[in-house]
């Protein structure tokens, strides 16, 4: 005669009421996405909504642009340096973009060396990505100081026609520079925990993943990309144009 199947019974979940419940859930690594942390999940978002601001700015830089009736400033005479005896245009806004580009292609490298547990090169590789940002940031400042002091630029107007330009340039530019800055702060913070060897051990503290995994660095590549990304447009729009 044959035996029952013995049945097997499935305990049900744990579950935690209230705040506790929503800390629990938040601290445990939950993913609402296969495979997709929350870290990087909230930084797509964030990036999406970034998307959106600057081509709110570009949109609205060349709406200006097009429907002034005083002529636009000529970008390769007001950003050009004074180099041997001539003024070589747009010179220097070359070298920034080339910065900003090599920077992305150490911050790529950066990213593939945490994965393969390399510590050292990735703390040095992201600290040459921050050394980058902060060059650019600076010959960013240079470009301002020049065009306020030599050129007499104002965000309510220039000498060099219509009004629009410095307030479009001032607040597309400075607004890149910000998220260039805070890129630098917060890659030479996950580099020194790079450097601690927090992401190789269940280390609780701020920015830092779970045990075993690189993924801060990751999306700290994520937001890098995208500030990269955006300079391209700025660059095309704001100083080719």
């Amino acid at each position: 005669m044959a035996q029952p199947a013995a049945t097997q019974t499935v305990e049900p979940l744990a579950r935690t009421d209230g705040w506790q419940g929503i800390v629990s859930d938040w601290t445990s690594d939950q993913r609402a996405f296969k495979n997709v942390p929350w870290g990087k999940a909230m930084m797509w978002i964030f990036l999406l909504s970034d998307t959106f601001i600057f081509s709110i700015f570009l949109l609205s830089y060349m709406t200006v642009r097009m429907s002034t009736t005083v002529p636009w400033p000529n970008p390769s005479e007001i950003f050009a340096l004074h180099i041997g005896g001539s003024d070589v245009p747009l010179i220097l806004i070359a070298i920034m973009t080339f910065v900003l580009i090599s920077s992305s292609g150490t911050m790529a490298m950066a990213v593939n060396f945490g994965y393969r547990r390399d510590r050292v090169k990735c703390t040095v590789l992201m600290l040459v990505t921050a050394a980058f940002g902060a060059t650019f940031v600076g010959m960013q400042a240079f470009e301002w100081t020049k065009l306020i002091v030599d050129e007499g630029v104002r965000p309510w107007g220039n000498p060099f026609g219509a009004a629009q330009f410095g307030s479009t340039f001032f607040m597309i530019t400075g607004f890149h520079g910000t998220h260039v800055s805070f890129g630098v702060l917060f890659l030479i913070i996950i580099a020194r925990k790079v450097w601690r060897g927090d992401f190789d051990r269940a280390t609780p503290g701020f920015f830092t993943s779970r045990k075993g995994h690189y993924e801060a660095v990751e999306i700290m590549g994520l937001y890098w990309h995208f500030v990269d990304l955006v300079w391209v447009f700025i660059f095309a729009f704001f100083y080719l144009w």
